[in-house]
């Protein structure tokens, strides 16, 4: 079976974590994507380690995990954009490209000639993809942004820790950098929308993805919280602004997770742990009461939930249709047997580890493939050879003069 995006051609100019994430959900998709990178030290990731991969004697090799977590499916090309015949490089294989995804400070490509109305001239089709902090304009544009100070500056930490006076109180973070990831699917989103219109006018597109306006995007239910009574959300812990209860509890030997989501799954939970008083009760008997009621019926439910087992919860609530779960590590997450039986782990052929494990894709097609699922992520200028060979042209001989003035 073809993949959804077989013979579609992305240049990746990105490093760290928002552009090669979009550029791998592209080659997830099937795309061909070459991904540049400067000659010996590559995308930054490359060194952000421990951990590294192993190869099958339990050596370290030079593969990050974190560089391996969003480089799959992609060919390394190793060029110096600030030499000019690294220019000449990029922007002819921009010229044969489909989508351009780079993420350097706004107008910093232009020096080199490989902005987007440098190479739009080139190639009127191309679909060119910038992913900044904070956009091509503003106030802000000017300024470097990295996913931790953007979940700050964009409301998401405010929302999320322990609440004023509890242990532990004060903003948190998330543990995965989402403001960076949820950059890089809209980035996905964006181009696609664009590789669409391009099929009916041939028109290409500039598309200014900024982490600030993701970040603030994202908040979905939290900013129209805000914007519909003018006050600020505030940190609830792991509890839910809109829904009660939907919170974690700790049980006799652990935590669970209850998420209830309307009054018939309260309903269920209240009979199954003997309370049916509490979903009678006029405080607690539809979630916008129970909302109200938050500071009452929480300390109710706690109780009822410390007298069983995590294990004994977990069967009722499921076998009765009540939304719950446990609280897994990662290390649970992969033993889990849907997770096992969903096939979200593959091993890749590795040309210096011999294999490396990879999360798969989590999108899934009835009448199409995979594109990337039997290809590792490249090591530093894997490709380069071929793809200067294959795509441009070049001899052997003009790829070693190239190597030997550092050029690639």
């Amino acid at each position: 079976m073809a993949s959804p995006l077989q013979g579609v051609k992305v240049l990746d100019l990105s490093r760290v974590l928002a552009g090669p994430w979009a550029s791998q959900t592209l080659a997830d998709l099937g795309a061909d994507v070459i991904k540049i990178e400067r000659p010996g030290s590559g995308d930054d990731t490359r060194a952000w380690g421990p951990p590294y991969a192993r190869d099958a004697n339990g050596k370290e090799t030079a593969e990050s995990a974190y560089f391996l977590a969003a480089n799959r499916g992609k060919k390394s090309v190793t060029v110096d954009i600030a030499a000019s015949e690294g220019q000449t490089i990029v922007s002819a294989l921009a010229e044969q490209s489909d989508i351009v995804i780079e993420n350097f400070k706004v107008g910093a490509l232009a020096k080199y000639g490989l902005d987007y109305a440098s190479l739009a001239s080139l190639n009127p089709g191309l679909i060119y993809c910038s992913i900044t902090g904070f956009g091509q304009s503003g106030p802000y544009a000017a300024r470097p942004g990295y996913d931790f100070m953007i979940q700050g500056l964009g409301g998401l930490m405010s929302v999320s820790g322990h609440p004023d006076g509890a242990p532990g109180s004060g903003p948190m973070k998330t543990g995965v950098a989402v403001a960076d990831l949820f950059s890089g699917l809209y980035a996905t989103t964006a181009i696609l929308a664009a590789l669409h219109r391009r099929h009916a006018t041939g028109l290409g597109d500039h598309i200014d993805i900024a982490l600030l306006d993701c970040q603030v995007a994202m908040l979905a239910n939290q900013a129209m919280n805000y914007l519909t009574t003018g006050q600020s959300p505030i940190r609830l812990g792991n509890a839910h602004p809109n829904i009660v209860p939907y919170e974690a509890f700790a049980t006799r030997d652990g935590h669970l997770i209850l998420a209830v989501g309307n009054d018939a799954q309260f309903a269920a939970f209240c009979h199954l742990a003997g309370c049916e008083n509490l979903a009678k009760d006029a405080r607690f008997a539809t979630n916008p009461a129970r909302v109200e009621h938050r500071a009452a019926l929480t300390p109710l439910v706690a109780d009822v939930v410390k007298a069983r087992t995590t294990h004994d919860w977990l069967d009722a609530l499921n076998a009765a249709n009540v939304p719950a779960g446990p609280i897994n590590t990662i290390k649970q997450v992969f033993a889990d047997r849907c997770v096992n039986s969903r096939g979200l782990v593959h091993h890749l052929p590795h040309s210096s580890a011999g294999t490396v494990p990879s999360v798969a894709s989590p999108m899934r097609f009835l009448n199409s493939e995979n594109g990337s699922k039997n290809t590792a992520p490249p090591t530093l200028g894997q490709h380069t050879d071929a793809v200067l060979a294959e795509r441009l042209g070049f001899t052997q001989a003009e790829i070693v003069r190239l190597r030997q003035h550092n050029v690639i």
